[in-house]
């Protein structure tokens, strides 16, 4: 009995370690991966790199398809921002508790503006679910194949027992586009920095109420819930902050500058008290902007430095932005690693699903009858729209291309005289740089200043282990330009509201805009400018304070993209013709 049990023990010992080393073979082969795939020394090909992770079609199409859940659903469990669900909605949705309760609710609801959940989740930018009935790039799976009541972008997490709730990717790289969802397309207006701001200013009030009679009242929470409340406080004060320029741009590449000052200047970034009081002093971030927006996916695949300013010159941008995300929600570094190495799956699925992300096309939304309609004062008539287009593209690869690619179009091939608009549009190979440029053509410079500061990113163990490295260039990246359409406002800073501004001299451009959600096509967007329609054309909702863009504010200065590209000794190049041609061109793309 003794002898079986000793040679039973053998086998679980020798099964342990063959686990255990097949797990760190894992790890070190994700490893290897991880530095040959995601840096500046690899060449990309024409058509870019869909199938990221060189897969087959039915392992590729398994993996993209749950990487788009985890896109919605934050899959790291052990956040740093974690708050208990069940307390926030007994606030809003509790009507039969004690009449304490209704007034403090009342009160609550007064001072905050907010009714429910949802406006919470609404207030943090959030867009519904697709429809069953959209498809393409318009439909997302939906988490256990429901279309979930709630927004996309939040998610329920278990933890030890308890639901907690957070935000994910989508909240800042999904958004609302003439009635359907996108995912992949940049938030026009993310809040997720507020929620942080509003934690933290809220925090030195809630966290000695905690636990009393008073928040019990209140909130209804358990012990565990407490706990977990206190645990995201506790997290966030290892977090500095930084509130946006103007709605519509993100600080969350500061915040996490800034939050590493507030930790130990050691390989994992240990949580220390004595900095969270007195952290750091950063030389730019703490006295200057460097906002920038959400970046759109469907570029990721055509780039080997995926940054828009180009400082990440290696490393998985999967994980590089989930150690971002998790400085900037006060998670220890230690804990995070167990996670990475406990998880490269879903990383994978990650990586797959937004390298497969594609654009949405302006024929979705438009036929070609309303594109010339939508333009009646235009003096196009005398030529039909494709024949413009085609005008357009030549401008393009003259002056355009050299810096953003070039793109094959589907009416440069033979029998294509029964086609339809939308299918002679078609982009079939788009050609960007084998290896990914940073330039200076002078546009706003705070972003890139910034990135300087993210360059003690490079110290850590996690960096080190994954080969990320972070090198802060003078410029951007000039992105390839699928989709560009849907993209407005345009530059990293949002500084021109439209296509027109972009192809006017920097003294010629609006210095002042107001931006809107793009619900109607019919009023939201203007077709012939490609973008926010201007002055009085702006519908007179979003003429508010929070809407209205100043381009003479530091970091959100609209220069650049001049001398050398659309003026040449300071008189422009393009005629009027020629910008109307080349933004129909690049409404195909």
């Amino acid at each position: 009995m003794r002898q079986t049990f000793k040679f039973n023990l053998f086998f679980v010992f020798l099964a342990c370690s063959i686990t255990s080393l097949t797990s760190v073979a894992q790890i070190q082969n994700f490893q290897a991966t991880s530095s040959v795939l995601w840096s500046e020394n690899v060449l990309i090909p024409a058509g870019g790199r869909k199938n990221i992770l060189n897969l087959n079609p039915a392992d590729l199409e398994q993996l993209i398809y749950k990487g788009k859940i985890h896109t919605q659903i934050y899959p790291i469990e052990i956040t740093g921002a974690l708050p208990p669900l069940r307390p926030i909605n007994n606030f809003f949705e509790n009507r039969s508790s004690s009449f304490f309760q209704i007034i403090l609710s009342t009160i609550g609801k007064a001072f905050t503006g907010l009714n429910s959940l949802d406006d919470i989740l609404k207030n943090l930018g959030l867009h519904n679910y697709p429809e069953k009935t959209d498809i393409g790039v318009y439909s997302v799976p939906y988490p256990n194949e429901i279309r979930p009541d709630y927004r996309m972008g939040f998610g329920i997490i278990n933890n030890h027992g308890t639901q907690g709730f957070t935000f994910s990717c989508a909240a800042c790289h999904s958004s609302q586009l003439f009635g359907k969802t996108v995912l992949g397309l940049t938030n026009r207006f993310p809040r997720a920095n507020d929620y942080f701001l509003k934690m933290k200013n809220l925090s030195p009030v809630l966290k000695p109420l905690i636990g009393t009679w008073v928040f019990n009242q209140v909130a209804g929470s358990t012990e565990p819930e407490n706990k977990m409340i206190l645990n995201t406080l506790n997290n966030l004060e290892r977090v500095n902050v930084k509130k946006p320029l103007i709605l519509g741009l993100d600080t969350s590449l500061a915040q996490v500058s800034l939050s590493l000052n507030k930790r130990s200047d050691d390989a994992w970034a240990t949580p220390d008290q004595f900095k969270q009081i007195f952290p750091s002093e950063d030389i730019f971030l703490d006295q200057h902007p460097a906002d920038s927006k959400p970046a759109v996916w469907w570029n990721l695949k055509y780039k080997n430095r995926w940054l828009s300013d180009g400082s990440v010159v290696s490393g998985n941008p999967i994980i590089t932005n989930i150690l971002w995300n998790e400085i900037g929600r006060g998670t220890d570094l230690k804990i995070l690693n167990t996670w990475i190495k406990n998880n490269l799956k879903k990383i994978d699925e990650l990586t797959a699903a937004i390298f497969s992300i594609e654009p949405p096309r302006i024929t979705d939304f438009f036929t070609e009858t309303e594109l010339n309609n939508l333009n009646s004062n235009s003096n196009l008539s005398t030529i039909t729209r494709l024949e413009s287009a085609k005008n357009g593209e030549v401008i393009f690869n003259k002056t355009c291309a050299k810096c953003h690619g070039n793109y094959e179009k589907k009416w440069t091939e033979a029998n294509t005289e029964n086609l339809s608009y939308a299918e002679l549009t078609q982009t079939t190979l788009v050609t960007y740089k084998p290896t990914t440029k940073v330039v200076d053509v002078g546009t706003d410079p705070n972003r890139y200043l910034g990135m300087k500061s993210l360059e003690q990113l490079n110290k850590l163990q996690i960096s080190k282990d994954y080969a990320i490295s972070v090198i802060a260039q003078k410029g951007y990246v000039p992105p390839p330009l699928v989709g560009i359409w849907s993209r407005w406002p345009y530059f990293h800073n949002n500084s021109a509201p439209n296509l027109c501004a972009v192809l006017t001299a920097t003294n010629q451009r609006p210095k002042f805009y107001y931006a809107g959600a793009a619900n109607d096509k019919n009023t939201d967007f203007d077709v012939e400018c490609n973008g926010y329609p201007e002055g009085d054309k702006a519908p007179l909702e979003w003429k508010k304070d929070i809407l209205f863009y100043d381009t003479n504010r530091e970091g959100l200065h609209n220069t650049g993209h001049d001398e050398g590209i659309f003026l040449k000794g300071g008189q422009e190049i393009l005629t009027s013709q020629d910008k109307k041609d080349l933004i129909r061109f690049l409404q195909t793309l």
